[in-house]
């Protein structure tokens, strides 16, 4: 859309075409998020309002600004349709306002697991099954998050987890995974990331999905110093402390999530079909969307679980 009227002049409600504004969520990096109802369905939408000369101000690597960032996090979005991961609605672009607006399903609450108590390991479990299912999904579109954390993975009503937030998520060719650019989270940065040289997407997008897991089961992170490099030391050099009360079978899966090593890390595959995350429900299913593109790696994931 490249119109957008801000205001409705019969009830002087703030409005965005069809969307009528109820309150702010919250903040990003590059601007807000804003609960706003469509009169038109009578559903509730998060719209991300960013300023698009802000954006264009703004430097994150020497030949990209953060309108780069959101542009791309606008176009992988598109390409994306599954039950784990947030949905892109529609983009408004109004060439006569400064503001560029991401309209995307409304998701209620927020993973909330730093609280020093955990969620328990039937709650754990079933989030983790659906982060699995989403990242999973990405990687098979050669998609890497970037930033895996509670704060980006929002709770439906029903108790289901929803992938958001993909403002650093980079895109790789063929089989080539090696990227360059820091990942989001400190807290969360695999221990590769933390040198400052190339890194493999997937397994730091896994080992974020390991330290998440921690957290959910602990309410604490597993490597935290009191600076970023004393965090970063202890992510490269301390081993994971495994609380005494954690059961047999999950215990080895956060050791194996949490590999110092890439190479010996956990696969995501290998992750569906643990038998702690499979339970009495089974192995994770492989989502193949209507594009097909992620059968290709089908058989790679077989020889990966067994």
């Amino acid at each position: 859309t490249s119109h957008a009227p801000l205001s409705d002049e019969t009830t002087g409600c703030k409005m965005i075409n069809q969307y009528v504004h109820l309150g702010k969520i919250g903040a990003g990096s590059y601007g807000k998020v804003v609960k706003y109802r469509n009169i038109k369905d009578g559903r509730l939408y998060a719209i991300k309002v960013l300023s698009k000369h802000y954006m264009l101000k703004v430097r994150v690597v020497r030949s990209e600004t953060a309108m780069t960032d959101v542009l791309r996090e606008v176009s992988l979005m598109k390409m994306l349709d599954h039950p784990n991961i947030v949905n892109l609605i529609e983009v408004i672009d109004d060439p006569n306002t400064d503001k560029f607006y991401m309209v995307l399903e409304y998701v209620e609450g927020k993973m909330v697991c730093d609280n020093g108590i955990g969620l328990g390991e039937a709650t754990s479990r079933k989030y983790l099954r659906d982060i699995v299912s989403g990242v999973m999904y990405l990687h098979s579109h050669n998609i890497i998050h970037g930033d895996i954390k509670p704060d980006n993975l929002l709770v439906t009503s029903t108790g289901n987890v929803k992938i958001g937030d993909f403002s650093v998520s980079q895109i790789f060719e063929d089989d080539d995974d090696m990227l360059w650019r820091s990942p989001g989270t400190p807290v969360f940065t695999a221990p590769e990331c933390c040198q400052g040289s190339a890194y493999h997407g997937r397994t730091a997008d896994t080992w974020a999905v390991g330290v998440t897991l921690y957290c959910m089961i602990t309410g604490k992170y597993p490597f935290l110093g009191e600076t970023l490099q004393e965090t970063y030391d202890k992510i490269a050099n301390d081993p994971v402390e495994i609380p005494g009360d954690t059961s047999p079978q999950l215990a080895d899966l956060m050791q194996r999530l949490l590999y110092k090593d890439p190479g010996h890390r956990m696969t995501l595959q290998a992750v569906a079909a643990h038998p702690w995350v499979a339970g009495a429900e089974g192995p994770v299913p492989e989502f193949v969307c209507r594009c097909g593109f992620g059968r290709r790696n089908r058989s790679d994931s077989q020889e990966a679980v067994q």
